[in-house]
């Protein structure tokens, strides 16, 4: 017989916090097996609830990032600015490009760090800051050498 901890409970959405999610009643895959990725929720154990929500706000933060970094570009490639038109569409590129960078940066580190946690493994380093920073640093040096030049 099952543990009482392992035994489904009518009206809960899934199996205990830090049980299997394939350990189900009579061996069945539970409902909670078709969450989208497979990749990372057809693994390990499901956290705690709140280092999962964490690391979704974190997720969505770095979509808030990348759509601000894309609305400055849109914003620089649109505005008439002060600065050869060549320099002004690379700042504008490059400030979207790096947009695009975050939020599809934000997607695979949240999923590298739902699956660590869901299989007992270290977190991932922040690999995505140190890309953004880059950018971010590069841009402002378009625009400090654009305006020096003046």
């Amino acid at each position: 017989m099952a543990a009482p901890s392992q035994i489904p409970i009518t009206g809960q959405p899934g199996p205990p916090t830090g049980h299997p999610a394939r350990a189900y009643h009579n061996g069945q895959d539970h409902p909670m097996d078709k969450r989208w990725p497979h990749q990372v929720y057809g693994v390990g154990t499901d956290p705690d609830a709140r280092f999962s929500l964490a690391n979704e706000r974190t997720m969505l933060a770095w979509v808030r990032t990348g759509l601000a970094l894309v609305a400055a570009g849109v914003v620089v490639d649109a505005v008439t600015l002060p600065m050869p038109d060549t320099a002004r569409r690379w700042l504008a590129a490059g400030l979207v490009l790096l947009g695009a960078v975050a939020v599809a940066g934000g997607w695979f580190r949240w999923a590298r760090t739902e699956r660590a946690m869901r299989t007992d493994r270290p977190l991932p380093a922040p690999t995505l800051a140190a890309v953004l920073v880059s950018g971010l640093l590069g841009a402002a040096l378009v625009v400090l050498i654009v305006i020096l030049s003046r």
